[in-house]
């Protein structure tokens, strides 16, 4: 689910949980703010590993022209449940983007805590991938 409150900019992805039918409910990961606009979401496998790629230029254009020594990679449990098979497809376009010399770790998590923009508040997220790269210098 796609949701955004009058005072947020920048849209959050909240994971469906459970939906309860007897009471018309719905639980999700991670708050969502009352009076928010929110939209439900059709998960598009290309676009989920695109948005790896785009994560993992992201990370190397904040370093300028190195490839990372490391980059640690945390996915949401909620992104491989929709890939299924084609996980691996996410892990393949970051290391295409940031080149063999990197070496890659990372795990899957139940949300993400980050910026969505350099020097941006941090906020839970689902459904993402977040990538940290380090380099040496």
């Amino acid at each position: 689910m796609n949701i955004r409150t009058g005072q947020q900019a920048t849209p959050l992805v909240r994971t469906i949980l459970a939906v309860n039918e007897k009471d018309q409910s719905m639980t999700f990961a991670g708050d969502i703010p009352e009076g928010s606009y929110a939209r439900l979401m059709k998960a598009n496998f290309d676009r989920l590993i695109d948005g790896a790629a785009s994560a993992a230029r992201s990370a190397h254009n904040a370093l300028g022209s190195s490839s990372p020594d490391l980059a640690v990679l945390i996915s949401c449990v909620g992104r491989k449940l929709v890939l299924r098979q084609r996980a691996e497809e996410e892990v393949e376009a970051v290391r295409e983007e940031l080149g063999e010399k990197t070496a890659l770790t990372g795990f899957y998590s139940y949300g993400e805590i980050c910026p969505t923009s350099k020097g941006g508040k941090c906020e839970l997220h689902n459904q993402t991938m977040t990538i940290t790269a380090l380099l040496e210098k």
